[in-house]
């Protein structure tokens, strides 16, 4: 640890903490306006911002002029989800609306990982600013924090692209100038989001309840304001929110493209158009099943069936149906929807998309080899030759997920829990999405 500069990991949180303080504020004027109490906010945001100062002027006593090394990256990306998941409940707590300390936490890691998962039952019984905080965690913790970070790492002089990296590992490198490329993301992160607002509000849905769904669906995080998700709102708004979560799902890269009017890259973009292919199929099946086993019409199949795939898929979250009140093979598609996850570089947890590509990469090699031993056999994504170093790592991180989830789901039934619902559980949580199979289900 002796050669790991602290000051610079200080100087990073720092930031984060500001931001953090930043987004107390806001929430604290919605209580203003809700006429709520303020003092959950405005307390926890005069602590994250006096933390804030004292590690800024602890980093401040030498100039940074080094990049951010690996090491470095991955204490700084532990300690902000350490310290921000901490920070978050503490309005919880001050406010009374999760009063035991470990449920607040829980809530508050469930936010800013964007997993929506939630120990509420009553959520409309909380007060709106409480609410508004639950939600915003999720839009903080999607993209904004990194992008942020990204934005304020050169002026720090220190290499911003690791500490991105820990977030969505194979994204690629898509311009030397990390800040350029930083600002353009947080630009159609904010756009997605007032846009998302926007076409809510236009199907009759008030700005407080458009304002936390969009939160939810631009950070695939899946906090409603509503007991009922979005099983109560119109098919318009259920399309809305399909659309936009299928939108987050994808590698921001490819908006980033688009602005740029580089369509070649979009369509040489080999994990763009997997995504798009594994939901369209997988949809299309559950929409099928919903027609001829449950005798469903057309439009609510095709409504429900994409719905649910993509919420899952994007480890949003949302739910409008109850999957677990479907054929069996129907649900246990869905649930083993829950290891794909969307895109790498965007707000979707789980697998990611490209490394499953990846593995199914390998598999054909392998049975290629069986004909011709001796042929070269690169394997190769957007028509460029993957390394061997990245290809082992995709095939450990894919082994290893698959091992951590094996062992959490023998724990929790050896804690007293059925199959069904410790096996969801464990997937469910590692992959970010919220609901699960048995008694975690989405209802």
């Amino acid at each position: 640890m002796g050669n790991i500069n602290f000051r610079v990991v200080f100087r990073v949180i720092s930031n984060n903490l500001f931001i953090l303080s930043a987004a107390l504020f806001i929430s604290g004027v919605v209580a203003i306006l809700a006429e709520e109490q303020i003092t959950p906010f405005l307390a926890t945001a005069m602590l994250s911002l006096a933390i804030g100062l004292l590690l800024y002027y602890t980093a401040r006593r030498r100039t940074v002029h080094h990049p951010l090394s690996r090491k470095e990256a991955y204490l700084t990306v532990t300690f902000t989800w350490l310290i921000m998941s901490l920070t978050g409940s503490i309005p919880y707590l001050i406010s009374g609306a999760i009063p035991s300390v470990t449920d607040a936490i829980f809530e508050s890691v469930s936010g800013f990982t964007t997993t929506g998962s939630s120990i509420l039952t009553d959520i409309e019984s909380l007060p709106k600013s409480i609410l508004f905080w639950r939600s915003l965690t999720h839009w903080i913790g999607g993209i904004g924090i990194i992008v942020l970070v990204i934005i304020i790492m050169p002026a720090l002089k220190i290499g911003g692209y690791h500490l991105f990296t820990m977030e969505s590992s194979l994204q690629e490198k898509i311009s030397p100038r990390i800040k350029t490329v930083g600002i353009y993301l947080l630009y159609i992160y904010i756009a997605l989001t007032v846009a998302e607002i926007i076409l809510l509000l236009a199907g009759g849905m008030n700005l407080f309840e458009s304002t936390c769904h969009a939160f939810g669906t631009v950070a695939t995080g899946g906090f409603s304001p509503k007991n009922d998700s979005i099983a109560g709102y119109s098919p318009y708004i259920q399309y809305v929110i399909t659309i936009f979560m299928l939108f987050a799902g994808v590698n921001f890269i490819i908006p980033y493209y688009l602005v740029k009017k580089d369509f070649q890259k979009i369509r040489q973009n080999d994990e763009f158009r997997f995504y798009l292919s594994v939901v369209f199929v997988i949809g299309l099946v559950i929409s099928l099943s919903l027609m001829t086993d449950m005798g469903k019409p057309v439009e609510i199949s095709f409504r429900e069936g994409f719905f649910q795939v993509v919420s899952i898929i994007t480890c949003t979250g949302f739910a409008t149906a109850d999957y677990l009140q479907w054929p069996a093979y129907a649900w246990i598609i869905i649930f083993f929807c829950m290891f794909l996850g969307g895109s790498t570089g965007s707000t979707a947890g789980g697998i990611k998309m490209v490394r499953h590509l990846i593995v199914l990469k390998n598999i054909r090699i392998i049975f290629k080899r069986l004909s011709s031993p001796h042929a070269m056999l690169p394997i190769r994504l957007n028509k460029k030759t993957l390394n061997e170093e990245a290809n082992n790592s995709v095939l450990t991180f894919v082994t290893l997920y698959l091992m951590v989830f094996i062992t959490g789901s023998v724990l929790l039934v050896l804690l007293g829990l059925d199959g069904a619902t410790s096996a969801s559980s464990v997937a469910t949580c590692m992959a970010g999405i919220g609901p699960g199979i048995g008694s975690v289900g989405p209802v």
